[in-house]
């Protein structure tokens, strides 16, 4: 294991990388890539303190908080269908990248497919310039012996790249319960392909005994990747950890992470000063599972409308790396506002420059990739 101190050495703003060298494009379309960006170099910040909960006797938290709408954004099929279930999304150079859970819902052939969004039509569409449903480009996986190699496999659930370098968790249930794993990869400069190595898949034990709950986060560090579990609640987790990958995706020890409670679904990729902001999602049907202790995060900050008359939440939480691990801002929590239908099973986040956020959910109620505006106090 590295030493924690290298891990957060600073280091100097990395040089961009060369432009990948084509190749055969697409049949049915050519990518232009804009060279993918390298990982974050962070700032000499000094990191806020974890603020807690309040006691009783303080001021209580405000009311009548304000809430962010989302605009949706609306997708051609394949990608609209709701068995598309995303299940993770990031950036790879000027393109959005949606995960399927099961990248074979559309097609039969090899072992399917991820989907590519130009960033020029989602700001064209928010800019009011393009207008209709937008149209994802379809990239083939390759990626022999990777579900055969995953003992009761359940899907993908996040992606990140460092470059070319692409990184997926995979969340199974085998016999002995439940485990995640980590698989490394390459992307195709022109998009013409995802290749995944089976070659390096590696376990992510579980944090907690919850079905259906593993590693659903992942990011890169400045030494490699880190990946989050699912629940990180003080009654089911309570002392959470990271899960650090060495840039060749082999096991480099753990980093503290602090209490959330609810889900934790998905993260952006760190900024220069290594803040990132995380999806914390409670659907109520998963109350039991997940056993949340009194919110800290609403308690300090309040609710919106919607927040106070449901039991369900849909907001973002801002994080920051530090020397000694993890820690969360004094950012105040981005509350969604909710639907008075169903709720929204959000999946994936990425930053959209310094407009806000990109999200999109699985199946739950349906495929929503959304936009929340948001803009950095």
């Amino acid at each position: 294991m590295r030493a924690l101190a290298l891990f957060f050495a600073l280091i100097s703003l990395a040089a961009c990388q060369p432009q990948p060298t084509p190749q055969a494009s697409l049949p049915t379309r050519t990518a232009t890539i804009a060279p993918p960006t390298a990982a974050p170099t962070f700032t000499a910040t000094a990191p806020p303190s974890p603020t807690p909960a309040p006691a009783p006797t303080q001021t209580p938290p405000p009311k009548n908080v304000p809430e962010v709408p989302v605009t949706v954004i609306p997708l051609t099929q394949p990608a609209a269908k709701s068995s598309a279930e995303f299940s993770g999304m990031t950036w790879y150079g000027d393109y959005l990248i949606l995960l399927p859970q099961y990248p074979t819902f559309s097609t039969t052939r090899g072992d399917g497919l991820v989907f590519a969004l130009p960033k020029a039509d989602i700001l064209a569409f928010l800019d009011g310039t393009l207008t209709g449903e937008l149209d994802p480009i379809p990239i083939p996986v390759i990626a022999p012996d990777v579900r055969w190699g995953v003992s009761g496999y359940e899907g993908y659930e996040a992606i990140a790249f460092d470059g070319n370098n692409a990184f997926l968790t995979i969340e199974a249930k085998p016999d002995a319960g439940m485990m995640g794993h980590l698989v490394r990869g390459t992307m195709a400069a022109d998009l013409s392909a995802l290749t995944l190595d089976a070659a390096t898949l590696r376990n992510i034990p579980p944090q907690a005994k919850i079905s259906n709950f593993s590693d659903e986060t992942i990011f890169i560090t400045p030494n490699g990747v880190g990946t989050l579990y699912e629940a990180n609640g003080e009654n089911v987790n309570p002392s959470p950890v990271v899960h650090l990958f060495d840039e060749n995706g082999n096991p480099d020890g753990t980093l503290p992470f602090p209490n959330i409670e609810y889900r934790v679904t998905d993260a952006t990729a760190p900024d220069a000063n290594g803040d990132f902001w995380v999806i914390n999602y409670l659907f109520p049907g998963d109350l039991k599972k997940v056993n949340p202790a009194p919110d800290p995060i609403a308690a300090r900050y309040g609710q919106g409308a919607t927040h106070a008359a449901q039991e369900g939440v849909e907001r973002l939480v801002q994080f920051r790396m530090s020397e000694t691990g993890i820690i969360r801002t004094d950012a105040p929590p981005v509350q969604l506002v909710l639907p008075d239908a169903e709720l929204r099973n959000w999946e994936g986040i990425a930053r959209l420059d310094d407009r806000g956020f990109l999200l999109v959910t699985d199946k739950y109620p349906e495929t929503i990739l959304g936009f929340v505006p948001y803009s950095n106090p």
